[in-house]
């Protein structure tokens, strides 16, 4: 149960959206439009859905069955894949957000398998250690799953291409090459997640998510068309609905870019609100960068009349932080970028 200043307010009202922009522009002259038109929405919202992003749409119908095939399982198939402090890819139903319980289950995989990250977030200690997906195996709609996981893999390729493209786009409008983030990809921790959020009996009490902020450089959601996501306006901090928009993929800025750039782009809260009659699935993929990639503000980006505004941290260990405080209730908040924030 939310506290009181965080619930949801469940009433219908008409409001101005995140920009939807439009990627299938290919001239020269329409791509500085394109990259004009990404600035302006990460810098104003830090938000926007994208049409035309070369995605399969059929892909996009296919990822939302897979989800449904697995959520669909009894609850004791899908706790045989399910993470623990060992292995934290699989299936989960307990996620806290800010220390409250979330709404939801999921269903998390890495997109390159394996994948290595450090064992622990203390800096002084160089052990690594290996993160694999978990799926499950041998269960009753076994043809069912391997379809899904087959379309899993298959969607998490495309985004992997669409991820890249974006961030091309979002280097030229901060002006830099437009392959200025691509190294730090090489090595990527990044994952894809379903999550079902099932009908809830109160759902002015409660938020699929609570509110916070993407850790990663970017993330790419795809939706059905419950609806649910809502992201908070910079301009005024009025909680903004996402409306689902018909093959729309929606795009969001995560701390990573916020210190790259240096805060000319900023990670924006955002939450999820839940209903009482129909269930709803989504699929995000996060993209993280290599576990050895120091975050810092770019220097093309600094000057002595902008300085750096963030210390350097390493993302390994920044995320080996985050994955342990996934299993316990924090007495304190959860390791954020703030922490590195240069006063």
């Amino acid at each position: 149960i939310q506290s009181i200043e965080h619930r949801a307010n469940l009433d219908t009202i008409e409001i101005e959206g995140i920009p939807l922009i439009d990627l299938s522009l290919s001239h020269t002259t329409d791509i500085n439009l394109l990259v004009s038109e990404i600035g302006n929405a990460c810098n104003n919202w830090g938000f926007f859905q994208v049409i035309n992003h070369g995605v399969p749409l059929e892909l996009l119908e296919k990822i939302k069955v897979a989800a449904k095939t697995f959520f669909d399982q009894p609850m004791e198939e899908k706790r045989k894949v399910k993470r623990d402090e060992v292995n934290p890819m699989g299936y989960y139903e307990s996620e806290h957000t800010k220390n409250v319980r979330d709404w939801k289950e999921v269903f998390d995989f890495l997109i390159k398998d394996p994948t290595f990250l450090p064992a622990s977030p203390e800096l002084e200690d160089d052990e690594m250690r290996t993160l694999s997906n978990q799926w499950p195996e041998n269960p009753p709609q076994f043809s069912l799953l391997m379809f899904a996981r087959e379309v899993c893999q298959e969607y998490a390729r495309e985004l992997e291409k669409l991820g890249y493209k974006l961030l091309e786009l979002i280097a030229l409008s901060l002006g830099l090459p437009s392959n200025r983030f691509n190294g730090y990809f090489e090595d990527q921790l990044s994952r894809m997640r379903l999550n079902h959020y099932p009908p809830c009996p109160c759902p002015e009490l409660a938020l699929g998510v609570g509110r916070h902020k993407d850790a990663g450089a970017l993330t790419i959601v795809t939706q059905d068309d419950v609806g649910g996501l809502q992201v908070k306006r910079k301009s005024d901090g009025v909680w903004v609905p996402v409306k689902p928009t018909s093959n729309a993929l929606v795009i969001n800025v995560g701390d990573i870019i916020q210190v790259w750039s240096n805060e000319a782009y900023e990670s924006v809260e955002h939450r999820v609100v839940v209903n009482s009659e129909r269930e709803r699935f989504s699929i995000p993929i996060f993209f993280f960068p290599s576990h050895y990639v120091m975050v810092k503000p770019l220097e093309e980006l600094v000057n002595e009349g902008n300085p750096p505004k963030y210390k350097p941290y390493n993302f390994g260990k920044f995320n080996a932080a985050r994955y342990r405080s996934n299993f316990k209730k924090l007495e304190v908040q959860n390791i954020q970028i703030s922490d590195f924030k240069i006063i």
